[in-house]
């Protein structure tokens, strides 16, 4: 006789959903930071003078923070498709390095002047993403779905 937690090892549709969101949403999030490091002069050339000055503006750590930010929401998502207890643990750092990259850009770079309050949506909508999937994995974890 099988004596294991069933529910615990049966995960419903809605988890494997929002792994498979959570993976290609942060790999999204990779694609863009490869594009942001590596741009074109033609790319650069292309801008608003506003966004060039901002872009011109970033600092090579706010890059770095948005590497760990995409990268570790990667490991998370994929820590929470195969089950893993420190998924929640990669979405967290996630979320505190899109902070700091967020804040960072708003503080050393002339992103307000180019983007006004309108510019917020999107990181908003990024960190409401960001802190979801922190919780989520957190969630599932007590429920014994991940470890």
């Amino acid at each position: 006789m099988n004596t294991t937690n069933t529910a615990a090892s049966k995960r419903p549709l809605g988890f494997w959903i929002i792994g498979a969101f959570a993976l290609v949403w942060n790999l999204i999030g990779v694609a863009m930071w490869y594009l942001q490091v590596n741009m074109s002069a033609e790319q650069l050339a292309a801008m608003t003078e506003p966004q060039r000055q901002v872009y011109e503006a970033t600092p090579g750590w706010l890059n770095i923070a948005f590497a760990v930010a995409v990268f570790a929401g990667v490991l998370g998502a994929l820590g929470l498709l195969l089950k893993k207890r420190w998924a929640g643990t990669m979405f967290l750092l996630s979320l505190i390095a899109l902070l700091v990259q967020m804040i960072g850009a708003y503080v050393v770079t002339p992103a307000w002047a180019a983007y006004g309050p309108v510019g917020l949506v999107m990181p908003a909508v990024l960190l409401v993403i960001a802190l979801f999937l922190w919780r989520y994995a957190d969630k599932v974890k007590a429920r014994g779905w991940l470890s």
